[in-house]
Formats: C-alpha cells, sequence, structure tokens
C-alpha cells in the first residue's frame, strides 16, 4: 500500500502520525506552500509539513494542481490509496482518478451537514450538542462524496473550535485506521449523502468576531467560543479594541442599555458583565488592544471606568 497524505492544518497531524505509528508506507506528503505571518511577515510552514519532516517524509508544496505537470509528478509517485484530512485544495478530477482506490477524505462534521471550510466553528455557532466524524470519498463537488465512515461526539459547554478542532482531529485518526482495511478489502460500502439535507459553510472574517449586544447572551456566547483563537471576538471600549477572550451567558433582570457594563458580586461567575438584548454576558477574560489576555478582574482592577461604560 503505497499512501500519498495530503493535508495542512493542525486537524491532520494527528491522522499522519496515526498512519506512521501503524506502519504505513506514506510514499509523500503534499501540504500548503509556506505562508507570510505575523509582524514580521516570515515564511511559516504548515504544521503537517513540520511533523512531516521531522519523521524524514517527502515532502511536496505544490501552489495548484492546474499545472498538468504536477499532475504527473503525482501520478509518477503511484499512489494506491490518496488520504486528505484539511490539505486547504480542491483536487481536480484528474488528481482523483490516480489512486487505485481512489482519494478518502476526513471531515469535522456530521455530512451533509456543514460542509466547506468551517464547520467546527459552525455547529458551535448553531448550539449543535453533537458534532462528529466523516470519512468519505472524495469527489469533484467539495465534501459531496458517498460516506464510507462517521462517528459522533457531545459538544461540551466550553469547548472552543480550539479544543474541539483537537478532540475530532484524534477522532478522525482513530477512524482512518479503522476505515482503510475495510476499504481496500471491499468490506465497507459507500453510502451516497442526501443532498436535500446538505448546508454549507463559509471562511470567517475579522468582522465577523465583533459582538453586537442587541444580540441573546447565548448567541454572543457562542460566538466567543466558535471564534476562538481566529478571528476572535471584540467590542470597542474607549475607542480601542477589546477582545473577549472567554464568557458565560448569565440571565438578568430587564432594564438598562445593551452594551452596558455593570459590575457582579463577588463569587459569582464572572466579576462583570455585559447588558445584551437578552441576558447578560459574563466576561471572563480579555485583551484589552496592545496588552495580554487576562482575567476581566484583574482589567476591572486597572480601569475603573469600565464598570457603567457602554461599549
Amino acid at each position: 500500500m503505497r499512501i500519498i497524505f495530503m493535508g495542512s492544518a493542525t486537524f491532520a497531524t494527528p491522522s499522519l502520525q496515526s498512519l506512521m505509528s501503524n506502519k504505513y508506507d506514506i510514499s509523500a506528503v503534499y501540504t500548503q506552500p509556506d505562508k507570510k505571518t505575523g509582524r514580521g511577515q516570515q515564511l511559516m510552514a504548515s504544521a503537517v509539513k513540520r511533523y512531516a519532516l521531522s519523521q524524514g517524509l517527502k515532502v511536496i508544496q505544490p501552489e495548484t494542481f492546474k499545472d498538468p505537470a504536477e499532475v504527473e509528478n503525482l501520478r509518477a509517485l503511484k499512489p494506491d490509496l490518496i488520504v486528505v484530512a484539511a490539505y486547504g485544495q480542491i483536487l481536480p478530477e484528474s488528481v482523483l482518478q490516480i489512486p487505485v482506490y481512489k482519494c478518502i477524505n476526513i471531515h469535522p462534521s456530521l455530512l451533509p451537514r456543514y460542509r466547506g471550510p468551517s464547520p467546527i466553528s459552525a455547529a458551535i455557532l448553531n448550539g449543535d450538542n453533537v458534532t462528529g466524524v466523516t470519512i468519505m470519498l472524495v469527489e469533484k463537488k467539495v465534501d459531496s462524496g458517498p460516506v464510507l465512515a462517521q462517528k459522533e461526539t457531545k459538544i461540551a459547554d466550553e469547548d472552543t473550535t480550539e479544543t474541539l478542532t483537537e478532540k475530532l482531529a484524534l477522532l478522525g485518526a482513530a477512524m482512518l485506521i479503522e476505515v482503510i482495511p475495510g476499504w481496500i478489502e471491499g468490506k465497507i460500502q459507500p453510502k451516497p449523502q442526501d443532498e436535500s439535507r446538505a448546508s454549507h459553510t463559509r471562511m470567517a472574517s475579522k468582522e465577523d468576531g465583533r459582538l453586537n449586544w442587541e444580540l441573546p447572551a447565548i448567541q454572543l456566547w457562542r460566538m466567543v467560543r466558535a471564534y476562538y483563537p481566529w478571528p476572535g471576538c471584540f467590542t470597542i471600549w474607549n475607542n480601542a479594541r477589546l477582545k473577549v477572550i472567554s464568557a458565560v451567558p448569565l440571565s438578568g433582570t430587564a432594564g438598562g442599555k445593551a452594551g452596558e457594563v455593570i459590575e457582579l458580586p463577588r463569587g459569582a461567575p464572572a466579576r462583570a458583565a455585559v447588558r445584551t438584548g437578552k441576558g447578560l454576558l459574563g466576561l471572563v477574560k480579555v485583551q484589552f488592544e496592545g496588552k495580554k489576555e487576562m482575567p476581566v478582574a484583574d482589567f476591572v482592577a486597572g480601569h475603573r471606568d469600565f464598570i457603567g461604560s457602554v461599549l
């Protein structure tokens, strides 16, 4: 079995690790080209590339498969199977036809729900109690291929996109090792997705993280969790950006203006809260522009005028 692994984001790394620990023959690892990041705009390799290099694996980073030469280079590797996880490129039909046992993809949602690039944050935003991982065949239409396996997992109240990504990555890695033998031996029959139940996600923008205090506290709480660590949720205070790192929804009495900051008694789940369209959003941890993140109690101690202000 000659396997080519295609992945870039952190979500994909455990699956590659699982293939390695189970002694699969990884002919090459395909990952996105290094990208400039941070204030210094230094080139940063993907999480998958960093792990692959540490294992002495061959790494290939094509800009695109629109170049026929890249497709031929892949064909020359003669893969039996291509495993895809959070790769970041759509594979053309010319690539999908290469491996003997086709291309399989590890997707962090219960397809056909939440196709596209942001399934994990979408599940949190919508208040879902469960999510899961789907392993399916790759087809030209994004995340639409027949399903080989699915498993559910609960979404905890404290889960953020970061923590839920870690859970789903490990679940997907374990599933992969179960699915490959069954698929190769013909014991798994692909099941078509129900197109009538399909839903789609999009990439979030920085502006998506702006908190609208007219919304209910529970929706704002979901936003804080769904958009952590990126793009992050924020509000404006004293003409500067105040990030809300973590929060908790609280019941609150009527009255007051949406966006008004109130102080909570000691022993409450948060030291300060903001009035919303329905209920209070207790602020647990914040980060003021140009400063480090801190518990809101410390922020209030250093900024007494925060209490009573309107965000």
